[in-house]
C-alpha cells in the first residue's frame, strides 16, 4: 500500500488513475479540497477497494499519523502544493502555510511512523517529496539546462516555498535519516490541469471566445511535460530510485508562451473551424508581465535517463493534441471546477481584458 498527499490536485490525480490501472496495489488519498481539489478527477475508481479517500489537511500532524499507523503504507508521495505562481504574488500566505509548513508536519508525522517501524519495513520505506524546476531560478537563452546540483534561486513566493519544502525534506534525511527522495519537474500539462494554468486556460478561452492573456513579450521558455510521462517517472523513481538522491523531470520540450499559445490556436481552429468567423490567435492580449517572471526554465533529465533509463515518450505535438482532445470531451469537468472562487479571481486579475 502507498499513500499519496494532494492527490486531488492536477498531478496527484493522474499519478492515482495511472497507478490504479497499471497496479492492483492499494492506494490512499489525502487532501484539503481546495479550489483546486477536485474528488471529480477520480470518480472513475471511488467505489474501488483499491483505492480509499481521506480529506485530511496535511498539517494535521495528528490526524495524518493515525492514517499512517492504520494503514501502515510503505511509501508515502508528497504532491501536496499550493502550485499557481499568480496566486502566490497576491497572496503568499497561503503558500508559506501549506508548501512549508504543511511540509514540515507532514515530516513530522512520517518520521514519527518510519521511526516505530520493524527493522524489515523501515528499510523498504520511501518519502517522495514532488517539486518543481522553479526552486533553480530562471535561466538565459543561452545558459545550460537545470542539473540536480544547481544552486537554488527561487525568484518568487511560490518557487520560494517549494525551495524551503525541498530543504526541509532534506535536512529530514541528513538529521534523522528519513528515507527520502525528491523530484523536481518542469511544466506540466494534461487532463485535470485547473484552468487558470495557460495551455486549459488557452483552450478554455477559445471555446468561450474570450480574450487570451499573454504575459509581457510572451517569449518566456518553459520545459513542457506531459502528465502522463511524469507519472510514468515517478513510479520508476519509487521503484529504483536511490534513497538521499534529487531527481530531475523534464519533457524535452521548451517552448516559448507564445508560441504554444499559437499552436494551440491553430489546432482549436481546424477542430471548431465550423463555429469560428476568425482565427483564435485574434484572441491574444498582450497584458502586463507578471512581476519576477522567470525567462526560462530548462531541465536537463540526463541523470533520471542514465540511471534509471527513463525518458518521456510524448512529443508536444502528441501531448498538446491528447490534452485538447481531452478538454474538448470533458467540457462538464471545466464548467464544474470553475467555481465562484476561480471566477473572482479571474476578475480580479484579468479584469482589464474580459
Amino acid at each position: 500500500m502507498i499513500l499519496v498527499t494532494g492527490g486531488a490536485g492536477f498531478i496527484g490525480s493522474n499519478f492515482i488513475l495511472d497507478w490504479c490501472n497499471l497496479s492492483d496495489e492499494q492506494i490512499i488519498n489525502i487532501d484539503k479540497l481546495t479550489y483546486a481539489g477536485n474528488l471529480m478527477n477520480l470518480s472513475s475508481i471511488t467505489q474501488s477497494d483499491q483505492y480509499k479517500f481521506y480529506k485530511v489537511d496535511i498539517s494535521n500532524n495528528e490526524l495524518i499519523l493515525e492514517i499512517l499507523k492504520k494503514h501502515k503504507p510503505r511509501a508515502v508521495i508528497n504532491f501536496a502544493a499550493e502550485s499557481h505562481v499568480d496566486r502566490s504574488i497576491h497572496g503568499p500566505r497561503d503558500f508559506v502555510n501549506t508548501n512549508i509548513m504543511g511540509t514540515f508536519e507532514l515530516l513530522e508525522a512520517v518520521h514519527s511512523y518510519w521511526t516505530n517501524l520493524h527493522d524489515s519495513k523501515k528499510g523498504e520505506f520511501k518519502f517522495m517529496h514532488i517539486s518543481t524546476d522553479e526552486v533553480y531560478g530562471s535561466l538565459l537563452k543561452q545558459d545550460p539546462s537545470f542539473t540536480e546540483t544547481n544552486q537554488y534561486k527561487p525568484n518568487s513566493p511560490y518557487s520560494a516555498t517549494k525551495a524551503a519544502s525541498d530543504h526541509l525534506v532534506r535536512a529530514f534525511h541528513k538529521t534523522y535519516q528519513l528515507p527520502v527522495i525528491i523530484s523536481n519537474c518542469s511544466n506540466n500539462y494534461g487532463p485535470y490541469q485547473f484552468p487558470e494554468k495557460l495551455i486549459p486556460l488557452t483552450i478554455n478561452n477559445i471555446l468561450k471566445d474570450k480574450k487570451i492573456p499573454v504575459y509581457g513579450s510572451g517569449l518566456q521558455i518553459r520545459d513542457w511535460l506531459y502528465v502522463n510521462d511524469h507519472c510514468d517517472a515517478l513510479r520508476v523513481i519509487l521503484k529504483e530510485g536511490k534513497i538521499g538522491e534529487t531527481y530531475n523531470i523534464g519533457g524535452l520540450n521548451e517552448k516559448a508562451n507564445i508560441d504554444v499559445i499559437s499552436m494551440i490556436c491553430s489546432k482549436m481552429d481546424k477542430q471548431i473551424s465550423a463555429n469560428k468567423e476568425s482565427s483564435s490567435k485574434n484572441l491574444i492580449t498582450y497584458v502586463q508581465d507578471r512581476a519576477g517572471h522567470d525567462k526560462r526554465y530548462s531541465v536537463d533529465i540526463s541523470k533520471i535517463s542514465k540511471s534509471l533509463n527513463w525518458q518521456p515518450k510524448e512529443s508536444f505535438e502528441s501531448g498538446i493534441d491528447k490534452t485538447i482532445k481531452w478538454y474538448l470531451d470533458n467540457q462538464y469537468w471545466v464548467d464544474s471546477v470553475m467555481t465562484g472562487d476561480y471566477i473572482e479571481w479571474m476578475k480580479k486579475n484579468y479584469s482589464k481584458i474580459s
